[in-house]
């Protein structure tokens, strides 16, 4: 009985630039073996592996997955995504962010994978491999052979503990190991073989061609030669395979690394307190009367806004070895979706807008005081909103091939419009106070629209093709 095929691509175009790196290609593979990818520098090796992966888009053909037997787009060429989890990536970067620690980089590759925490294996794992003892430490202080370690063990691992046929994507895995781990390395790819997993291998490596069951070599036009070979390499012991469970992993990945470095926080909350106290300079020579409600509603509202705009820190966390890279991968689909939410300043609007409201306020009548205090929550929950969208907006610019290229700030510029919106409404209730009337310049219809147009912006920079 034949091995199932796991992976394959049909008819697969990928340009890069102007330039067709990949031309039609067919490939498939199977259950059961290891596949070592071989051509020239520049013949398109990592463009495959990571287009198996669905990270980049095609111009023509669709990468399928086939878990459990179900038939599952990865990737075609008019954009569609499956939600593909439980496979092993190792990119030719490391795809990890510095903060992370080693242990929790491959408890947090196997939670992503939805696999069940298992400490013991995973610190036995690590001991194996000559990590056990940096487990603690963050991947930024460890040399360039230990990051190579852990990368290649966030690709493995997931894949050892999942009892069902998998797939594992590795690109050049042995560059920088010592021979301890190339061993365990080789040992490791026999014995995932062994249970049934399918291993993709981009490699120059002689010693890791050793231990393939197929060789196919990709030519300058995208021709695929294969050669099938005997691997006499023993296996290692792998860890037992443990049950599924789903995670929330990469809400819970941001969160840890904002805890330790609050760089986002921080990254906002100055040019906010900076704007504060140039709002302040400019709102001391402003008479508090109906006729400059609306530059003091502004004034009110800039320190806020501006911290709804800044880019977020998950921007570079992502750009960091290409974690954004892995993190798409592992995702799928709605990848940008959840990072615009993860980028988003949900602890600084509130605070900052009703500290805003107490510096610019002054000798403004109690009772005017009263009604605007009542109603700022509103403009903090738009604000939060406004904050997301500006985040999908960096992601979207991040995204592109020339990123520092683009004046990705100008694109905030469509932002000013939910500002103005926010800002007529809290005119509106300084003047008059609050109303709940559906009619255009009414304070609840244009905070309406305000969110409304914010949602809009997101879905449009979220909802975007890739390709």
């Amino acid at each position: 009985m034949s091995a199932r095929t796991l992976l394959s691509a049909r008819g697969l175009v990928v340009d890069r630039g102007t330039r067709k790196v990949l031309r039609g290609v067919d490939f498939s593979l199977s259950g059961g073996e290891v596949v070592g990818l071989l051509g020239v520098n520049g013949s398109g090796k990592s463009t495959l592996l990571e287009s198996l992966a669905g990270l980049h888009p095609m111009s023509q053909g669709q990468v399928l997955r086939n878990d459990l037997d179900i038939e599952t787009t990865v990737r075609d060429s008019e954009g569609q995504r499956g939600d593909i989890t439980g496979f092993g990536l190792c990119l030719q970067t490391e795809g990890m962010s510095g903060d992370e620690t080693v242990f929790e980089r491959i408890r947090g590759a196997c939670r992503v994978a939805g696999r069940a925490d298992n400490s013991q294996a995973l610190q036995q794992i690590l001991s194996d491999w000559g990590l056990l003892h940096r487990a603690e430490d963050r991947i930024c202080k460890l040399s360039g052979g230990l990051r190579r370690r852990v990368a290649v063990l966030s690709a493995l691992v997931p894949v050892a503990l999942n009892s069902e046929p998998s797939v594992v994507l590795l690109d050049e895995p042995s560059e920088g190991l010592d021979q301890s781990s190339r061993a365990l390395l080789l040992g490791w790819l026999r014995g995932l073989a062994e249970r049934g997993h399918g291993i993709l291998v981009a490699t120059h490596d002689p010693e890791v061609i050793t231990a393939c069951d197929r060789i196919v070599t990709i030519g300058e036009t995208s021709e695929l030669t294969s050669k099938v070979q005997q691997s006499n390499l023993e296996h290692a012991n792998l860890p037992e395979p443990c049950s599924p469970q789903s995670h929330t992993e990469l809400v819970a990945w941001a969160w840890r690394l904002e805890s330790r470095n609050p760089i986002d926080t921080i990254g906002r909350g100055v040019p906010a307190l900076v704007a504060l106290l140039l709002a302040y300079t400019l709102s001391t020579d402003i008479v508090r009367s109906s006729e400059n409600y609306d530059l003091l509603a502004a004034l009110t509202l800039t320190p806020a806004f501006i911290t709804a705009i800044v880019t977020p820190a998950i921007i570079k966390r992502l750009s960091e070895e290409r974690a954004g890279d892995w993190w798409r991968a592992m995702t799928g689909a709605r990848s940008r979706g959840w990072f615009s939410i993860m980028g988003v300043s949900l602890v600084l609007p509130l605070p900052i807008i009703y500290l805003s409201w107490y510096v610019i306020a002054g000798d403004i009548s109690s009772t005017m005081n009263s009604n605007v205090l009542l109603w700022l929550w509103l403009f903090a929950f738009v604000l939060i909103d406004l904050s997301v969208a500006a985040s999908a907006l960096h992601l979207m610019v991040s995204d592109l091939t020339r990123s520092g290229a683009v004046a990705g700030s100008l694109l905030q510029l469509v932002l000013i419009w939910p500002f103005l919106q926010m800002t007529s409404a809290l005119t509106s209730i300084m003047s008059n106070g609050m109303s709940f009337k559906l009619a255009l310049g009414e304070p609840f219809a244009d905070i309406a629209i305000a969110w409304l147009t914010v949602v809009f912006l997101w879905a449009m920079a979220v909802i975007i093709p890739e390709d």
